[in-house]
């Protein structure tokens, strides 16, 4: 079977997880679970406690959740729901499924971006999970007039093709229905051509000014975990699979104490903020 992928996409020293890794992912099964029965036990929580004190300060950065790869901003409703338990104004990307271009999902989260630093008078913070957080770092490139930080799930920046065979499956497919016409989906160009190569310079370049936290596993069955640590990034380390870093309430805690970490002083009006860069 031809490599799909542009070599470039795969720097020495980084190497696609064994076909064996994707049992890994079957830990997934308890980290979904657990998330059920934290939900359960917020609900639990809230409906003990009057109203009156239910409320939480939203004094935090809004922060923009950005789905991975085949993924959609559904994926990441419990993190949502973590997050805005503990203060947060949460927001999604719009992205239904991520299946397209990368260029254009990044426009779309651009958007969201300002739509939101507009709204709310400050930056924002992202999370990204897998591909989400790989379009999150090059937005972070791109647009440090608006991103506060950025929190990467299992996010392979430095080698991005440093997948399982089963997702090159899924990148084959999309350029096979793009080829015969399909509309809105990933082609060739995006991993092979001048669109990937574009994509993936961004995200190397450095932050201006910007807070990074790479979060990652090295019970990763997708991706090669050592593609997710960045240079300019603070790495942590969890336990679980790439699908249930987007599941495990571990894992939110990790967000929330590297959110809390990257705050930002809200800024005084927008005008400027949302300028084009």
């Amino acid at each position: 079977m031809t490599q799909i992928m542009a070599g470039f996409l795969m720097p020495e020293g980084f190497a696609r997880p064994p076909l064996a890794a994707l049992l890994r992912e079957g830990t997934v099964v308890g980290e979904a679970g657990r998330a059920a029965l934290h939900a359960s036990s917020r609900r639990r929580e809230r409906r003990r406690t009057s109203y009156a004190r239910r409320a939480v300060s939203r004094a935090h950065d809004p922060v923009l959740l950005v789905p991975g790869f085949l993924a959609g901003d559904w994926t990441l409703a419990a993190m949502a729901r973590g997050l805005r338990a503990e203060g947060y104004r949460t927001y999604r990307s719009g992205i239904h499924a991520n299946v397209g271009c990368v260029l254009d999902a990044a426009e779309l989260v651009e958007s969201r971006l300002e739509e939101i630093a507009e709204r709310r008078g400050a930056k924002v913070q992202l999370v990204g999970h897998s591909l989400g957080g790989m379009i999150s770092r090059g937005l972070a490139v791109r647009r440090p007039d608006l991103v506060a930080g950025i929190v990467t799930l299992g996010s392979p920046m430095r080698a991005p093709a440093a997948h399982h065979k089963v997702l090159s499956g899924g990148v084959r497919l999309l350029s096979k229905l793009s080829e015969v016409g399909v509309p809105g989906v990933m082609s060739a160009e995006c991993v092979a051509g001048s669109c990937a190569e574009l994509s993936f310079t961004e995200s190397q370049q450095p932050l201006s000014g910007v807070a990074m936290t790479n979060i990652y596993s090295r019970g990763d069955g997708i991706v090669d975990w050592r593609a997710c640590i960045d240079p300019e990034g603070r790495a942590i380390e969890v336990k679980g699979s790439h699908v249930g870093l987007a599941l495990d309430p571990g894992v939110f805690r990790r967000v929330h104490e590297a959110l809390e970490l990257q705050s930002s002083a809200p800024v005084s009006g927008t005008r400027g903020l949302v300028a084009t860069a």
